[in-house]
């Protein structure tokens, strides 16, 4: 019996992807497991595994179509075997929902209608996944207590703690029925699609004058976003000075400690823990316009700013800034900005930024006007930190300056609060109090 392949949901808010490339063409076989197509959200590429053993009967889903999560992308089965195509009802209902709906939960084509149905497993995350996989446990026999009814890993460690009944022995796959077909991956699925985030693509072409050089996807993806911003905010640049001389000389004292600790203290510590202060002072810079009035976030999500070299740049978010430590932010900021270079990153980890950093400055660049990323209603950009002579007081001296420029939207913000926003910034480097 064919096996359909769905468009999965790859995060709790990411709802539709990217087929970029397929790993099996029609007619080729495929064992379970192994990667059959790569989606792309947010510009971080995430290889689906094949739901089933078979051969690619029919593709739905050309390569660069965008779809919504529950759509139909693939059947799989044995070669020769009838694949009958969905009526055009029936697709169109599957693109335009976010989740797979009830009646898709189970049941292929040629299944009778009183066949078993799958609980809906939801949103699992990689931990949940890599818990499941480890202890070889069903999640579908752990109930769920997180929104909406989604396991958690306390759910899943709650569940293990519980005593075991006997282990039945286990039934053979070729004696086992279908259970349904809708690719909703196992617990190993889930920890192999989540763990093997890509990190790869084809080498870049050596770039020859004269030459077209074909835009990739993620060129494309900044394009949109850059043009969209430009064209929905007022955008206005201020840029003030700020003396790096006491965060030099805490990092000089704290460095070795951390790295014993196996945490890299870098600038951009700092530089978070500073704006996550400021935002909690000036909260209307962690914001967004709305048609109704300006809505306030809850949380401090900052979004820093990545370059993957000449591909582009991508955003991971490191939440909830203001609770916690510099210890802490340091380890993180690290954490995702390895994990980012190296494409291993989750869709959700690029979503939901309230504020952004990017520091422009490791590659010299003094100060910058960077393009505000929707809908945030501000953008901290970050030079080169140097050596220069500065007055101090009624001598000269020489401190480590940067420039810090700070674009924000101005239909929300004006100059003067956008001003004591980045001269909080500047006083909490200054001060050096972290």
């Amino acid at each position: 019996m064919a096996t359909r392949v769905m468009m999965p949901q790859l995060g709790e808010s990411v709802v539709e992807g990217t087929v970029t490339k397929w790993l099996r063409a029609e007619g080729e076989g495929i064992r379970e497991f192994e990667p059959l197509v790569e989606i792309n959200t947010d510009k971080v590429d995430t290889e689906v595994p094949s739901p089933a053993s078979g051969t690619v009967l029919r593709v739905y889903v050309s390569e660069g179509q965008t779809v919504r999560a529950g759509t139909l992308l693939a059947m799989i089965g044995q070669p020769g075997e009838v694949v009958i195509d969905p009526a055009p009802e029936a697709a169109s209902a599957a693109q335009a929902t976010a989740e797979p709906s009830p009646a898709h939960s189970g049941r292929g084509p040629a299944q009778a209608t009183d066949a078993p149905s799958v609980r809906d497993l939801g949103f699992i995350s990689p931990v949940v996944a890599k818990l499941a996989a480890e202890h070889k446990l069903d999640l579908a026999q752990v109930s769920g207590t997180g929104a909406g009814g989604r396991i958690t890993k306390k759910d899943v460690l709650a569940h293990l703690e519980r005593p075991r009944a006997p282990a039945a022995p286990e039934v053979p796959a070729w004696e086992r029925p279908g259970e349904g077909d809708l690719f909703r991956p196992s617990e190993l699925q889930f920890g192999q699609a989540l763990a093997k985030e890509v990190a790869r693509g084809p080498a870049a072409p050596p770039l020859v004058p004269g030459m077209l050089v074909p835009h990739t996807l993620m060129r494309r993806q900044i394009a949109e976003h850059m043009l969209r911003s430009v064209r929905t905010a007022a955008h206005v640049t201020t840029v003030m000075e700020a003396d790096m001389s006491a965060v030099v000389a805490h990092r000089n004292a704290n460095k070795d400690l951390f790295e014993r600790e196996g945490i890299s203290l870098t600038f951009t510590a700092y530089l978070v823990a500073a704006s996550a202060t400021a935002l909690r002072a000036q909260p209307l810079v962690n914001s967004k316009w709305g048609e109704e009035g300006v809505q306030l976030q809850r949380q401090v999500h900052i979004g820093l700013a990545v370059s993957l070299g000449e591909e582009g740049l991508i955003v991971p978010v490191l939440r909830d800034a203001e609770q916690k430590s510099l210890r802490r932010l340091a380890a993180e900021v690290s954490d995702l900005a390895r994990r980012a270079r190296a494409r291993q990153l989750t869709p959700d980890e690029v979503r939901g930024g309230t504020f952004t950093i990017t520091n422009h400055g490791v590659s010299g660049s003094l100060f910058a006007t960077p393009i505000i990323s929707q809908p945030q209603s501000a953008i901290l950009g970050v030079g080169a930190i140097q050596k220069r002579a500065v007055v101090v007081g009624d001598a000269i001296a020489i401190r480590s300056m940067v420039y810090l420029s700070l674009t924000f939207d101005h239909r929300l913000l004006d100059g003067a609060s956008a001003d004591a926003f980045l001269a909080t910034i500047v006083a909490t480097l200054e001060k050096g109090a972290f």
